[in-house]
């Protein structure tokens, strides 16, 4: 889960820096991409998607679900931020 977690904020980080107009800035894409992380670890989870890894290595699904979970999370809220402005 901490994989997922650090991966949100990698990935909510990276949308907010390719998508400037949904950008939270530093703290909010960071808050936003944990969340989102968290999020989109446990619903890929859910549906089977990402294979665990053994032996203690590290786990890839949770790392791309946490890093697209963050991203989609982030872009979700620029979005409403966005709309509520105007």
């Amino acid at each position: 889960m901490i994989v997922a977690l650090l991966a949100g904020a990698v990935g909510g980080n990276a949308a907010g820096g390719m998508m400037k107009g949904l950008s939270l800035g530093a703290l909010g894409n960071t808050i936003a991409g944990i969340v989102g992380g968290g999020f989109g670890a446990q619903i890929f989870g859910m549906l089977g998607v990402g294979a665990m890894a053994g032996g203690g290595g590290i786990d890839i699904g949770q790392l791309v679900s946490g890093g697209v979970g963050g991203g989609v999370l982030l872009a979700i809220v620029g979005l409403l931020k966005k709309r509520m402005i105007k």
